[in-house]
């Protein structure tokens, strides 16, 4: 089984609202979803919040064009590392990676 495969795309994003918002739309998250960093941190580890197949296949979620943002608010990107970071590391079956390139 392939792993899924989920883009967040962070092009224009300057503020940890718009973070929240492209998290939320790229992962499917429920209305519900609280836009910080616990609900973040644990929308992450909830297998069921995951698109179908991924909890067997594995889940990738790739972080594109985030330079941006953590130019404009560093303390806030350093947190979101941290979230992404932790997350993968107590979900086996969640990768994250930041895509290099696209910084224009």
């Amino acid at each position: 089984m392939t792993e899924r495969v989920v883009t967040v795309d962070l092009a224009g994003v300057t503020d940890k609202a718009g973070l929240m918002d492209r998290c939320a739309r790229a992962l499917d998250l429920p209305e519900w979803f609280g836009r910080n960093w616990d609900a973040l941190a644990d929308s992450l580890g909830d297998h069921a919040l995951w698109p179908e197949g991924a909890v067997e296949a594995g889940l990738l979620i790739v972080v594109r064009h985030w330079q941006g943002y953590a130019r404009a608010r560093p303390e806030e990107w350093r947190t979101a590392r941290e979230v992404f970071a932790e997350a993968a590391d107590h979900t086996p079956a969640l990768s994250v990676a930041l895509a290099l390139g696209g910084t224009s």
